[in-house]
Formats: C-alpha cells, structure tokens, sequence
C-alpha cells in the first residue's frame, strides 16, 4: 500500500511539472493609446487565444545631452501613464488575462535606446537616478495590480553594458519592492553579453534575428534561418538555467521581411501577407515545443481592432490579416 502511495505521488508530480512545463505564454504586446479600454477593446485579444498582455507605461529622454528620464506626465497618452496602466490591467484581469508590466523609454530627438552612453559621469548618475525612480515607480504599480511579470528595461544595451553594478543593485531593490517574476528584454544582438540573467527569473528577448534574406521566405526558409539563432539561445539558456522568455517576436507583412526583422520606420514596401504568416508558423515550430521556452509576446496589438492591420497594412500588427487567425490557431494548441 505505502509502495502504491509513493508511485501515485511521483506520478502525479511529473504529470504537474509536465503540465507546467508545456503552458506556454502566448502573448500580445498592447500598445498604450490614448483612450482608457473596455471589454470591446478585450474581445478581441480573448479571440486571438492570448492568456497574457504585456503593457507598455512610457519614458522619455527629450535629449541625451541631458539624459533626464522623464514620465507619467500629462503630455503622454493615457495608456502610457501609471493610471493608464492600473486601468488597462484591471480590465485584462477581470477576464483572467495575465499582465506583464514592460516598461519603455523614447529617445525625443531620435536614436536607437540601446546606443544611449552619456558622454560624463554627472549625465552617467543623471540618468541612473531618474531611471531608478521610474522602474521603482512601476515596479511599485506591478506590486499593487498584481502583475505576474515586470521587465525591467527595453533594448537599454550600452546602459547595461557600461553600468553592470547599477543594475546589480536595480534588481535588489525591485525585489524589496515587487514579488512577481523579473525579466530585462535585450535587443536580439544584445543577450549574450547580459551578466545578471541569473538574478532575474527569465531570460528576455526581443527575437527579431535576421533569417532569410528572401522576397517571402517559405516556413522552411524561416525555420533554417533560425537554426543558428537557436544554438546559441540553448548555449545561454544552459549557462544560466533559466526559462527563455521572446518578451516581443514578429514580422511585417511585407517583402523581405526576414532579413532585417527589426526594421520598423522603413514604411514603403510591398505587401506581402504571406510572408509574415510563414514568419509567425516557422518561429512557432521552433520554440514553443522546447520546455525550456516559457513562450511570448507578439508585436503589437492595437485596441482599437475593427481600425487597424488590414490586408492592406504592411505594418507589424498581426490584426484582421491571415496572421491573426494563424496565431489564434497557434496559441489555441
């Protein structure tokens, strides 16, 4: 009888970490608006199968000579401000739509966030200062509106690079502050060189590596392309033992969209909704069956559905094109 107990626990354990290990996140990266959000506005992420929502409060240096960050002001939009995500959580809540809070920052006069490297040791505190105050002030947010996770920077890569202490020190007194699971979201060229993975609770990426340098690469083209990108996450994912999180993954439906995947201002280009739906089966095939993966966002869902995407739109969002019902699919299995 004690022999049958025994059995029945290590079973029934193995069933649950199996479980566990195969429920992925399936994501959508919510883009902040001007508009508070209602179930209307929820409806259609329910549709699209997404058990998770990353929500974006922004920051915003309005000149790197000077490297304030500044935020929760009244000249953002609403989504983009503290009250605007405490609003836009409680709805998703209300539906069991799990949250990732995901901080980001603009640069006001241009310029990619990973290149900021301020030129003096005064502009260095500068902007560790403010950006303390920001992080703290959501991590405080993600506390209170019970966030499952916090990303505690976007695509930040000289930042990081050049003050490996600061963020030592970042990471402990979120802690003191939020319970939930921390990820940082580096840029695709940025991960390897991350030293504090293993105080954080994922390992985030942000996947837009260059796969095919073809008009519209086939799944199978997509797929090879990966192959090399995905040694060298597995390498990194070994090193620190932790789950694998693409905190944003996706594609534009247009040509050519899996030689610079990251490209976002490059408007012009032919449609090519095809393209992004072989894009979106490929990165699928790869990961989400590896336990290792804990799963993702895509990039980016609107709330206003019934205006934007469209088989005209050669844009990143997956809405009312042939990418919404493949990753409805998707996510649904």
């Amino acid at each position: 009888m004690k022999i049958k107990n025994v059995l029945l626990i290590v079973v029934t354990s193995f069933c649950f970490s199996c479980n566990g290990q195969t429920k992925k996140i399936n994501g959508v990266s919510f883009v902040a608006s001007r508009d508070s959000i209602s179930k209307k506005h929820i409806n259609p992420v329910l549709n699209a199968q997404s058990n998770f929502v990353a929500l974006m409060p922004y920051s915003f240096i309005r000149n790197v000579e000077n490297p304030k960050v500044e935020f929760n002001t009244n000249r953002e939009w609403f989504g983009e401000t503290k009250n605007g995500l405490l609003q836009y959580a409680k709805e998703f809540k209300n539906v069991a739509v799990k949250v990732m809070v995901k901080p980001h920052m603009w640069l006001r006069r241009g310029g990619f966030t990973g290149d900021l490297k301020p030129a003096t040791e005064e502009n260095w505190i500068l902007l560790e200062n403010s950006y303390k105050d920001y992080i703290l002030t959501y991590a405080k947010a993600a506390e209170e509106l019970n966030a499952e996770i916090l990303c505690i920077g976007t695509e930040l890569g000289e930042f990081v690079k050049n003050r490996p202490q600061f963020w030592q020190r970042l990471i402990k007194d979120i802690r003191a502050i939020y319970k939930g699971k921390l990820t940082y979201a580096a840029n695709w060229d940025e991960y390897k060189r991350i030293s504090f993975w293993g105080e954080l609770d994922y390992i985030g990426i942000d996947a837009y590596f260059p796969l095919s340098d073809n008009k519209t690469p086939t799944v199978q083209d997509f797929e090879q392309g990966w192959l090399p990108h995905k040694k060298e996450i597995i390498k990194v994912q070994k090193q620190f033992h932790k789950p694998v999180l693409f905190t944003e993954f996706g594609y534009r439906s247009i040509d050519f969209n899996g030689k610079k995947p990251w490209e976002a201002n490059r408007v012009r280009g032919a449609i090519n909704l095809e393209a992004q739906v072989n894009g979106l089966q490929a990165i699928h095939n790869q990961f989400w069956k590896e336990d290792w993966f804990a799963g993702g966002f895509v990039w980016k869902w609107f709330h206003a559905h019934d205006r934007v995407g469209g088989e005209n739109n050669n844009r990143f969002t997956p809405q009312n094109k042939p990418a919404e019902k493949l990753l409805s699919k998707l996510y649904q299995q």
